[in-house]
């Protein structure tokens, strides 16, 4: 594989201390990051990819089972796992990732959803991230995905993406071609505004579209939405079918 690998952040972060209600029964006793898919539990597939590009250090957040997250990372060797303790609260998506802020490079890092799986196309979409960021431009990058391809997904999308890059938000009623999938790089001086305590990263987004500074990249591949427990069937014959 061939790509800048100057350019590819060394950190990253993973979130993993949502509650999964969507994805019960099946994680009632089981926190959603475990669930497998394809063999694989979901935050195994996320951490195979970020080793894949060089990634040296993910800092996964934990809350709900999270003893039992804690173990299963305990097995890993890359990349390497730094554990940010949300148990006495949840902090929510911009909450956790303000926590986690000091145990991440001060550079641009990559954030992930533990459940956002894809199957990439010739190059991986991490690489393609990581060489169209531009802090000078950007204090998000998103990667989005197409609604009328992705696997599972049956809304009507998040985005929509100007020529030049930058989205902006669906508005009420309306239908969009693009979904987010869960998968970023975000610059340190996204957070200079953000709030104490818990709060959802897409505060920060919609100030950063605002400015113009929240951009987006179509995923080359497929996503695939494991929201719930029936889409995973779907997701495991589209990742079979790929290695066919």
């Amino acid at each position: 594989m061939e790509f800048n690998a100057r350019r590819v952040p060394r950190c990253a972060m993973v979130l993993a201390a949502g509650l999964g209600l969507r994805m019960r029964p099946l994680s009632n006793g089981t926190p959603k990051p475990l669930v497998t898919v394809a063999g694989k539990a979901l935050i195994d597939h996320v951490l195979d990819r970020l080793a894949q590009v060089g990634v040296e250090t993910a800092v996964v957040n934990v809350h709900y089972l999270a003893n039992q997250v804690e173990q299963h990372l305990a097995g890993r060797s890359t990349p390497r796992i730094v554990i940010s303790d949300e148990r006495d609260e949840l902090l929510d998506t911009g909450g956790g990732v303000v926590k986690a802020l000091p145990d991440l490079s001060t550079a641009p890092f990559f954030l992930l959803n533990s459940d956002a799986i894809w199957i990439d196309g010739v190059r991986p979409n991490l690489i393609r991230l990581a060489e169209m960021f531009d802090p000078a431009r950007m204090d998000a990058l998103l990667l989005l995905a197409a609604t009328s391809t992705s696997v599972g997904y049956a809304g009507r999308g998040d985005f929509v993406m100007a020529p030049d890059g930058r989205i902006s938000r669906r508005r009420e009623r309306e239908v969009v071609p693009f979904v987010y999938t869960g998968v970023a790089i975000l610059g340190r001086p996204l957070f200079s505004t953000a709030p104490p305590g818990a709060f959802s990263l897409n505060l920060l987004f919609d100030r950063a579209i605002e400015a113009g500074r929240l951009y987006g990249l179509r995923l080359e591949g497929v996503w695939m939405h494991v929201g719930t427990p029936d889409a995973i069937g779907a997701a495991e014959a589209a990742i079979h079918a790929s290695v066919a």
